[in-house]
């Protein structure tokens, strides 16, 4: 039997009623406008040309992305969605009747641009509904258009959400990590320089945190245990010149107590307790916390020294130097502006007022407890800071001048009139010193003040004879803030944008851990022996995108085949894959036979996705 040719090339009857198979494969057909008996629809109906994007051999590979489902079936997200629903039975109802190839295809089979992918060579299968219901179920509906008839809609559509609440599940499928949230925001504006802020802060804490961990120089002949605190280390000289601590010699060591933390120990040589009751002052410290004040926390007798020796920890802060050696202790001549300068500068006058409102801080707070500072000396004042001091070896003089006929002071009783005129007159001599660089200032008080008239203000001046004057009735130390005036202001406007600084530093180093986190995902994605029930899980899909971005990272080599350890090129990497930025690069598998372009947003996809099926489980 000979069939016409008319017969052999008439398609079927409706055939103008089919959608064009090149507009569901391409996107577009090149013979719209030569020819092609098939209905074409309108540029915007949905196709299904993105998904060669997902086929290997691609000269694009686009990896599946991750399309989470709404945690809970709320009626707006239902509501939301379910146009989708009627898009897809459309779509199903075109694709059940669509011809077979061999009745459908009327193109040129010599043209090198038309393919239809198939299950065989490695793609997928045109006619799989799943394939086009994944991809439309990507799409976004605005469910905030306040022209949409919310009522109508609920009347229409709200059968079809009843029935349909496998698309809706009761418990999201993905475990959110703690800390999913990642800040790019830059910190506020810098604050204007701070009296207490110093500009080599990163170095200086970097060198504290060195100085708590370092081990003590060999045959100093040291105790190795000393009532739970260990590793000792001096601080001050053991031997030669020592300083005295009124009659007695005294060191000051740094230890590590049994909770792991830094204690300064101060031992007074050669002195015996005699009653157990000295101790009380050094019970009633311990509760005092102020910021310019050494925290007291014990003190005990010990013969590990191989005498009778008393200690008294503190609180340690690294890096710290009395006032004597950050202002007065003289240095080796040295060039400043070109001249050789061989004495030490004089201590600013901004620098001095705020040593002086923080020491005077310290005295009230101890005499408002019933406590007398007696530490007041250049010597046992120290510099933890910029421009931060702090009162140390507080308690030490009441257990060494213990007098057991005098009457007890009870705690929170009122410090004497005596008491705090000796405060008050230690507090004078230390300003007076400062102001002079020199540790007999006082002794010479004429040309002391002088100096003090020369070089610095009037109110410096008052407050210094304010707390040399004799004594009265009704001194104390709240009237030398009624002295200090306004500087008080300025000191706080410094502490505050020393606060703002330290919240912009903290703020840049909130999510400095997210790399980290990127590094642990690919440990539990890559090379994992098996993953429900697949040998090869993690060879495969979108874990094979994740090994190959592993190896373009950390296993790249130079022209001379040597490894290319690059730590710049690491974080580099790791900084755009976690911002998820459209930068496209190039992915070689190691047999050089597989290449696949991506974009970090689509790693970071597959990345997530990988981990979130493994949470799952």
């Amino acid at each position: 039997m000979v069939l016409s040719e008319s017969t052999k090339t008439s398609p079927k009857k409706d055939s103008t009623q089919r959608q064009c198979r090149n507009i569901l494969i391409y996107g577009s057909c090149k013979f719209q406008d030569k020819g092609c008996i098939y209905s074409h629809p309108p540029p915007e109906t949905p196709s299904v040309s993105a998904k060669l994007s997902q086929a290997v051999n691609a000269p694009v590979f686009i990896p599946k992305s991750t399309s989470l489902p709404p945690a809970s079936p709320s009626l707006s997200r239902a509501q939301a969605q379910t146009p989708l629903t009627t898009m897809l039975t459309d779509i199903r109802s075109t694709l059940s009747t669509s011809p077979p190839a061999t009745e459908y295809d009327e193109h040129d089979p010599y043209d090198s641009s038309y393919f239809i992918p198939t299950e065989n060579n490695g793609l997928y299968n045109v006619y799989a509904t799943d394939s086009v219901v994944s991809q439309m179920q990507t799409l976004d509906v605005n469910s905030y258009n306040k022209s949409f008839d919310n009522k109508s809609f609920d009347s229409q559509f709200q059968p079809e959400y009843d029935q349909n609440l496998e698309y809706y599940p009761s418990h999201s499928a993905f475990i959110r990590q703690p800390l999913d949230y990642h800040l790019y925001s830059l910190p506020p504006p810098s604050p204007p320089p701070s009296h207490f802020i110093s500009p080599t802060l990163r170095t200086d804490l970097q060198l504290r945190s060195e100085v708590i961990h370092t081990a003590p120089a060999p045959g100093l002949n040291l105790p190795d245990e000393l009532q739970g605190y260990h590793t000792l280390v001096p601080l001050e000289s053991t031997s030669g010149e020592r300083r005295k601590f009124g009659n007695w010699y005294s060191t000051v060591y740094r230890a590590t107590g049994k909770d792991g933390r830094g204690y300064v120990l101060r031992r007074v040589s050669d002195f015996r307790l005699m009653h157990q009751a000295a101790f009380l002052s050094i019970e009633q410290w311990s509760h005092v916390q102020h910021p310019n004040i050494v925290s007291v926390h014990e003190a005990f007798t010990t013969r590990s020294f191989g005498d009778n020796s008393l200690v008294v920890a503190y609180t340690y802060h690294p890096n710290a130097q009395t006032l004597y050696d950050a202002h007065i202790k003289p240095r080796a001549p040295t060039f400043v502006q070109g001249r050789l300068q061989t004495t030490q500068p004089r201590v600013s006058e901004r620098t001095l007022w705020s040593y002086i409102i923080q020491i005077a801080g310290a005295m009230k707070a101890s005499h408002d407890q019933g406590l007398a500072v007696r530490m007041i000396d250049v010597t046992k004042v120290i510099v933890t800071g910029q421009n931060r001091v702090r009162i140390g070896s507080c308690g030490l003089a009441d257990v060494l001048t213990y007098n057991p006929a005098a009457p007890p002071h009870a705690s929170g009783a009122p410090v004497s009139a005596t008491q705090i005129q000796e405060d008050l007159v230690m507090f004078g001599k230390l300003i007076m010193t400062l102001c002079c660089n020199n540790v007999a200032a006082t002794s010479n008080f004429a040309k002391s003040l002088e100096v003090v008239t020369q070089h610095y203000s009037t109110d410096l001046k008052n407050v210094a004879l304010f707390c040399l004057s004799k004594p009265g009735a009704h001194k104390h130390i709240g009237q030398l803030f009624d002295m200090i005036g306004s500087r008080l202001l300025t000191e706080m406007d410094d502490l505050q944008n020393g606060l703002d600084y330290l919240e912009g530093e903290l703020m840049s180093e909130l999510e400095n851990a997210r790399l980290v986190r990127l590094l642990c995902k690919f440990g539990f994605i890559n090379e994992r022996p098996e993953f429900a029930r697949d040998a090869r899980w993690s060879e495969t899909g979108d874990r094979y995108i994740i090994k190959l971005f592993r190896d373009y990272v950390f296993h790249q080599v130079d022209e001379r085949g040597r490894p290319v350890v690059s730590l710049s090129h690491v974080l580099s990497c790791l900084n755009k894959l976690d911002a998820g930025t459209d930068e496209r690069i190039m992915l070689v598998s190691r047999d050089e036979q597989s290449v696949l372009v991506v974009s970090y947003k689509d790693i970071k996809a597959c990345v997530a996705s990988a981990f979130a099926e493994l949470s799952q489980r």
